[in-house]
């Protein structure tokens, strides 16, 4: 017995990769509330809705898809062909319950900036309306992730230089004095202290 999501058995230790998609339990489509079928692409067993296209992975299944290109390849390869019906906007942007806990997930734009919103429950899995898995992989293979940690470490360098001015003025908010942070620091303030006084000497004078 493991929990969903798992990634190795608590009482041995073998990895959950051996599930097959036999032994899934059957789950309901988030959006159209029918038996969504259990399917197989690569070595990863997933859930899949007939009706709309849409596939349930649980958390371990789509981190090693994240990481592996052999299974993003089997995931491309392998991907149902798309039904004709339409989406319309209004349910693009509804939200949908978790099809093993039934909470509302949260929608996500992968890694964000992907532009692929997809629908995420923290614990089970995620939700990818049709397309959005092939989107994502497309987008993982083009270098997005590497991007994404990229401009998050901006963010961040961004962040902490706001914060350290946030800091310094609110040391400085409501006082006359100025603090020094260093000791050159010190002799540059006086050094341009003592410019000004002299320009302020001449000027009288002249």
């Amino acid at each position: 017995m493991m929990f969903l999501g798992s990634k190795h058995c608590p009482h041995c230790g073998a990895a959950a990769s051996d599930i097959k998609a036999a032994d899934l339990a059957i789950l309901k489509c988030p959006r159209c509330k029918t038996d969504m079928k259990s399917i197989e692409l690569g070595a990863e067993a997933m859930r899949e809705c007939e009706n709309c296209g849409g596939l349930w992975l649980e958390v371990a299944a789509f981190e090693r898809i994240c990481q592996s290109r052999e299974e993003q390849a089997a995931v491309l390869g392998g991907a149902s062909p798309a039904p004709g019906q339409h989406t319309n906007s209004e349910e693009q942007v509804r939200y949908v319950p978790c099809p093993q806990c039934r909470q509302l997930m949260n929608r996500i734009n992968f890694a964000r900036c992907s532009g692929v919103i997809v629908d995420v429950c923290k614990g089970h899995g995620t939700w990818f309306d049709r397309d959005e898995l092939s989107q994502i992989i497309g987008f993982i293979r083009s270098g997005g992730l590497e991007q994404s940690r990229e401009k998050e470490k901006h963010e961040i360098e961004a962040q902490r230089q706001q914060l350290r001015m946030e800091e310094y003025m609110a040391a400085n908010r409501g006082s006359s004095r100025i603090v020094y942070t260093s000791e050159d620091d010190q002799l540059n303030g006086l050094s341009a202290a003592g410019g000004l006084l002299k320009f302020l000497i001449d000027t009288h004078h002249g």
